[in-house]
This record gives C-alpha cells, sequence and structure tokens, in this order.
C-alpha cells in the first residue's frame, strides 16, 4: 500500500521541510520545484489576490475559506504537481499522493477514514493529490465524492485531459477548475537561468551558451519539466567532454542535442492535443491556408498519428467543405486514403499531402452538408409525409389497383428526360434543401438547379445571366487589377 501513498508524511519534522528541499541525487527537475506561490514562473492569471490557489495556501488548519475541490488541467510540465505541494505546505496539514494509475476505490476509501481522524482527533486537514484523475472510471471517482462533500479532505487533482470530458459530473460540480497553461519562452528561459546558479540546482558549474538556451527553450514547448531535465542531461554531457586545463563547461547546442536526440512534439493519440491538431488542421484547410493545413499533417505524421485515419478526415472534408465547387477533391481524398492503404508509411505522406493541397487550395462550399442536415432536421421533426403515389412501388399484382404508380411520367420519355412532377411528399410542396453557392463549378451547377426546379414547378424558366461585356482597348490601357486566385472560379 505503501507505494499508492509515495508523497505521505507521518512525521512532524518532514512535514515542516519546504517543499523544494530535495537530496542532492534528486532530478534536477524536483531540486528546483517552487516552494512559495511567489516563486511560481508563469501561470499569474491564477495568481491574483483572492484567488482560489490563494485562499488555499493563506489558510491554515481547520479553517479552510478556499475550495474543498481543486482540478488543475493542463499539459505536462505547467505545474500541476508543484502547486499540490505548495498547497499542502500551509500549517496543519497532511500530504497524501495518490496516483490513479494504480489505486483504486479501496485505496480512496482507506485516505477518506484517515482524513477524517486526522481531522476529528489532531485538527489537520488532508490534501489529497491525485495525478491522472482521468484514469479513474467513474466508481473510483464516486468514492471521492464523501469526502470532498463533507471537507474531509481538500482534493487537488490533476489531469491533461479535458475534465468536462473526463470527470464525472457529480464531482466537477463540486470543484473548481483551474487551466494552466504551456509556460512562455522567457518563463522557460527564466527557470533555466535560476537552475543554473541556484546552489540547490547546478551552482554554476556549468554555464549555457545563447545558442544552447534558445535551443533547449525551443524543445521544451512550455514544458519546464522537460526544460530542466533536458539541462540537466546536457550539463552532464559537458562535463564528460571537458577538456583538459578547462576549469567550466559550457553547454552548447550539441550537448544539449545530444540530450535530447530529437523533439518529441507533445501529441497524445487519445487526448486533448490530438483533437486540437486535428481541428486545426481541417480548420485550416476549410481556410485555405495551404501552409497551415501541411504543417499539422506534418505533425500528426511525425507524432505516429495513423495516416489511414488522417486520410478518412480528409475525405470528409472533401465533401463536406469542398463539395460540389469541385467534385474532383472527393476523388483525390479517396484515392489518397487507397494509395496509403497500398503503400503505407513512409511514402503515404506523399498522396496526403497531394490531397490536402487539392483540398485547401479548391473553391469552397458546403452546400451539400447543409443540405442533407436541413433534410435530416425535416424528418426528425416529423416532417416525413406519404410518398406520393405515382412514385410508390408498383411491380407486384394488385399495386395499380391502390394507385401505385398510376400517373407516373417517365422522363426519359420528355425533351432533356425531365418533365414537371412532384417527387416531395405534399407538405414539403416547394421545400428547397440544396442552395448552391457561387464558388467554383457550383456556380455553373446553381444554373442548371434553377432550370431544373422551373421545370419539375412548371413555374418559369429562369433568365440566363449576360455574359461579362468584353473589355475595351480602353480599358485594356488602364492599371492591372491585383492578381487574383484562379482556383475561386474553376
Amino acid at each position: 500500500m505503501q507505494d499508492l501513498f509515495s508523497s505521505a508524511h507521518d512525521d512532524d519534522d518532514d512535514r515542516s521541510a519546504p517543499t523544494g528541499r530535495a537530496s542532492a541525487g534528486a532530478p534536477l527537475a524536483v531540486r528546483m520545484r517552487p516552494r512559495t506561490l511567489d516563486e511560481l514562473v508563469g501561470q499569474q492569471h491564477l495568481l491574483t489576490p483572492g484567488s482560489p490557489l490563494r485562499q488555499l495556501t493563506e489558510t491554515t488548519g481547520s479553517k479552510n475559506i478556499g475550495p474543498s475541490s481543486l482540478i488543475l488541467y493542463g499539459p505536462p510540465g505547467t505545474g500541476k504537481t508543484t502547486l499540490a505541494h505548495v498547497i499542502s505546505q500551509a500549517p496543519d496539514r497532511k500530504f497524501v499522493e495518490l496516483s490513479a494509475i494504480s489505486a483504486g476505490v479501496k485505496d480512496v476509501r482507506q485516505v477518506m477514514d484517515q482524513a477524517l481522524d486526522n481531522r476529528d482527533l489532531y485538527g489537520r486537514t488532508t490534501i489529497l493529490f491525485l495525478d491522472e484523475i482521468h484514469r479513474f472510471n467513474k466508481a473510483q471517482q464516486d468514492a471521492l465524492l464523501p469526502g470532498v462533500e463533507n471537507g474531509w479532505v481538500i482534493l487537488v487533482a490533476a489531469t491533461t485531459e479535458n475534465p468536462s470530458f473526463s470527470v464525472v459530473a457529480p464531482l466537477l460540480s463540486r470543484s473548481i477548475m483551474l487551466t494552466l497553461e504551456p509556460l512562455t519562452d522567457d518563463d522557460i528561459g527564466t527557470l533555466l537561468d535560476r537552475a543554473l546558479t541556484e546552489e540547490r540546482g547546478l551552482n554554476d558549474t556549468v554555464e549555457l551558451d545563447t545558442e544552447a538556451r534558445d535551443y533547449l527553450i525551443r524543445m521544451a514547448q512550455g514544458d519546464a519539466r522537460r526544460a530542466l531535465t533536458t539541462l540537466e542531461a546536457a550539463a552532464g554531457v559537458a562535463l564528460d567532454q571537458l577538456g583538459t586545463g578547462s576549469t567550466t563547461a559550457v553547454i552548447t547546442v550539441e550537448h544539449a542535442a545530444r540530450a535530447m536526440d530529437q523533439a518529441v512534439l507533445r501529441y497524445d493519440k487519445d487526448g486533448d492535443q490530438h483533437y486540437d491538431v486535428i481541428s486545426a488542421f481541417i480548420k485550416s484547410i476549410r481556410g485555405s491556408d495551404v501552409d497551415a493545413a501541411l504543417h499539422y499533417l506534418a505533425r500528426m505524421i511525425h507524432a505516429g498519428e495513423d495516416p489511414r485515419y488522417i486520410a478518412r478526415r480528409l475525405i470528409v472534408h472533401a465533401s463536406e467543405d469542398v463539395g460540389m465547387a469541385d467534385p474532383t477533391a472527393l476523388q483525390t481524398a479517396v484515392a489518397a486514403a487507397q494509395a496509403v492503404q497500398l503503400i503505407g508509411m513512409p511514402e503515404g505522406r506523399i498522396p496526403l499531402a497531394q490531397a490536402v493541397v487539392h483540398l485547401a487550395t479548391a473553391p469552397k462550399s458546403n452546400a451539400s452538408y447543409t443540405a442533407i442536415d436541413a433534410a435530416l432536421a425535416d424528418v426528425k421533426s416529423g416532417r416525413a409525409g406519404n410518398v406520393p403515389k405515382p412514385l410508390r412501388d408498383a411491380h407486384y399484382p394488385g399495386a395499380k389497383a391502390l394507385g401505385h404508380g398510376v400517373g407516373y411520367k417517365y422522363p426519359h420519355s420528355y425533351p432533356h428526360a425531365i418533365i414537371d412532377q412532384q417527387y416531395l411528399p405534399d407538405e414539403l410542396v416547394g421545400r428547397e434543401y440544396y442552395q448552391p453557392t457561387g464558388n467554383g463549378r457550383e456556380h455553373m451547377l446553381g444554373e442548371r438547379v434553377e432550370r431544373l426546379r422551373a421545370v419539375l414547378r412548371n413555374r418559369p424558366m429562369p433568365q440566363p445571366q449576360p455574359e461579362p461585356e468584353a473589355e475595351s482597348n480602353n480599358t485594356k490601357q488602364q492599371a492591372p487589377k491585383p492578381a487574383q486566385d484562379n482556383t475561386a472560379n474553376d
């Protein structure tokens, strides 16, 4: 059981030790952990006077005025664990840490029982830090409710996944959610500088040249733990290579690169980053930014996303956002999916990129998408109606006696294979779901749709739009107009 309570403190001497006091053999990221809110770098939007975090750190014992449950939501390395430790440092508090990976309902209930005893017998408040709460199932999360609701514990839960999807509603409604942001480049730089000089850090045993500092900041991607871990490893490389007669090791880009062979992009195929990147990918294509679309495609490929998933999203996008403005976009997307299936990766990145370029630069129309949704809305609301009798199945004996198929006009028997005839149910006559845009090829399709509807509804034929007048010689001599994207009117 002890491994589940890895940060529990059972004696007063240890309990009073500052959070940042770690052994010399502890990792640099642990040794440099802030001991107070004032030492925290970044997350200033959460540290204003009177904020929940200030309330929890400035009250003592059982006289808590802050929230009884706090959910810290943010990417790795943004300070979730640090904040839990800082909160626990107020007097008369006991810190207990559970890992959602290994703890179960029995462990949660045991913590609650001990917390109740600590409150009633010793006047001490238990801070329960639950890391990766999104890994707890519903039953495990429900076991937390009595302790939170009755004030037996102050729950500080950490998660890298959106709590709206990963935390049960009863617990979410009893908690205050604080969103932690990735650290800025300046924040990471401050942490690196502090770690180089402070006694609990590297204590000026190494120096960091400017290019290496910029490299570490860039590769950290807002993750303090990654920045400090890589700095420590790079310092080890620099010290190992310290030449004879040299007194101070200097960390270079080469040292940092050896410590981190390549940047590991933050992209969890089952977490928020997965959905954020694919969302940005599709929105970039929809917004016709081909460069941004290729960037997000590269991020997904580099992170190991299933190329078949990417291909499926491209097929959907080709119909949803390009549609009839460029019907060949769907063909390209389907062909890319087939190519990925046939040749695999890494070569599959090339047809995927081709499809992305086609879709991003194609004229856009969501008319087919909105049309089917409008039709579905009518059906779901009960506006279905009876199929007109001329359209009903008439192949079986007795159908004619029921009026099925009677009066049906076979289109191929009429000029241009079209004739006025009611196809929609009576209550939907005149309903026009498809509203063509003027983009790309759909401009011409829109004119045809109007003519078709005129015949079907037996109404006057729309007049053709006049062709633009030819440019006169004087017009040609005028200053040229700004260049336009030819694909906009394909």
